[in-house]
C-alpha cells in the first residue's frame, strides 16, 4: 500500500498570499534591521552603544521627516483648492496648440488634480497659463446706500 505525499495546499498554506517587498523605508523596517544586527553580532565585540544611539536618533529623524512630508502634502492640497476656487468668475486662457479662453463657471475636485469648467469644457488646472478679469463682468447689484440722516436744529427754547 502506498501513501500519498502530504502537500502544503492540504493545510491551507498554499492559499497564503505572497508577501510583497517594501519599497519604502519606515520605522518598522529600521527596527527589524536593528534587531537582526543585534541578534547576529559577535559576542566578543558587541555593538558600540554610541552606534546604537546614533541609529535610534536616525530612526526618530526619519519618522519626523515622514510626518513633515505628509503635512506638507496636505498643506499643498489645501492651498491648491483655495487657488482653484478663487478662479470662479475669472477669465482664463490655456496653453497648447488650441488655447481656450473663457470665464470659469465651476471647479471640480473629484479627481487627483482639480479641473475647472469653462463653458462646456473641462480644463485641468495645470493647463491654465493666464488669469484675468472678464471683459464683460457679470452685473452685480449695487448696494443700497442709507439716506443721509436728517439734521435737526436744536430747539432754542430748550437751551
Amino acid at each position: 500500500m502506498t501513501v500519498p505525499p502530504i502537500e502544503a495546499a492540504q493545510f491551507g498554506a498554499g492559499a497564503a498570499p505572497a508577501r510583497a517587498p517594501k519599497q519604502t523605508m519606515d520605522g518598522e523596517m529600521f527596527l527589524h534591521l536593528l534587531v537582526t544586527q543585534l541578534a547576529n553580532q559577535d559576542p566578543s565585540s558587541p555593538m558600540d552603544t554610541n552606534d546604537m544611539i546614533s541609529q535610534t536618533t536616525q530612526l526618530a529623524s526619519m519618522e519626523r521627516l515622514n510626518q513633515l512630508s505628509a503635512t506638507q502634502d496636505v498643506s499643498l492640497a489645501i492651498q491648491q483648492r483655495l487657488a482653484v476656487s478663487a478662479l470662479i468668475g475669472q477669465q482664463i486662457t490655456t496653453g497648447g496648440d488650441d488655447p481656450i479662453t473663457g470665464v470659469v463657471t465651476a471647479v471640480s475636485f473629484a479627481g487627483i488634480n482639480p479641473v475647472v469648467t469653462v463653458g462646456d469644457k473641462q480644463i485641468p488646472y495645470g493647463q491654465i497659463i493666464t488669469v484675468g478679469i472678464p471683459e464683460d463682468p457679470p452685473a452685480v447689484d449695487a448696494p443700497v446706500e442709507d439716506p443721509e440722516p436728517e439734521t435737526t436744529e436744536p430747539d432754542p427754547a430748550v437751551v
